[in-house]
């Protein structure tokens, strides 16, 4: 069965950055696409960033340079770092992950909700001004 768990949530100041981790364990497939999502209170789910197994990263526009994501393939591992805070990205966030039978099926690797199969409970981040 597939865990994800996520990590390093907190409250931080506008202007600040703060990264977020999670770690994936009981996938059976050597490729996956990983997904970062958030959700603000009152608002739906929205994709922020993938990543493919094979590096290749694909950032949501809104988020495009106040976010840097990693994945470590040998430790299972995802991150996320938002730099420049606002109280807009105040939230929950998950990360989703979908297996794909190859490299190439994996790509591209867009956080895109429906094509995730398996969920994380989320962190909470909270922004204050």
């Amino acid at each position: 069965q597939v865990q994800l768990v996520e990590s390093g949530g907190g409250s931080v100041q506008a202007g600040g950055s703060l990264s977020v981790s999670c770690e994936v364990s009981g996938g059976a497939q050597r490729h996956s696409c990983l997904g970062w999502f958030r959700q603000a209170p009152g608002k739906e789910r929205e994709g922020v960033a993938g990543i493919s197994s094979g590096g290749a990263k694909i950032f949501a526009d809104s988020m495009k340079g106040r976010v840097s994501a990693s994945r470590d393939n040998t430790k299972n591992k995802l991150s996320l770092r938002i730099s420049n805070l606002k109280p807009e990205d105040t939230g929950m966030y998950y990360c989703a992950v979908r297996f794909c039978p190859s490299l190439w099926s994996c790509t591209p690797c867009r956080a895109r909700e429906d094509d995730f199969t398996a969920w994380g409970q989320g962190t909470q981040v909270t922004v204050s001004s």
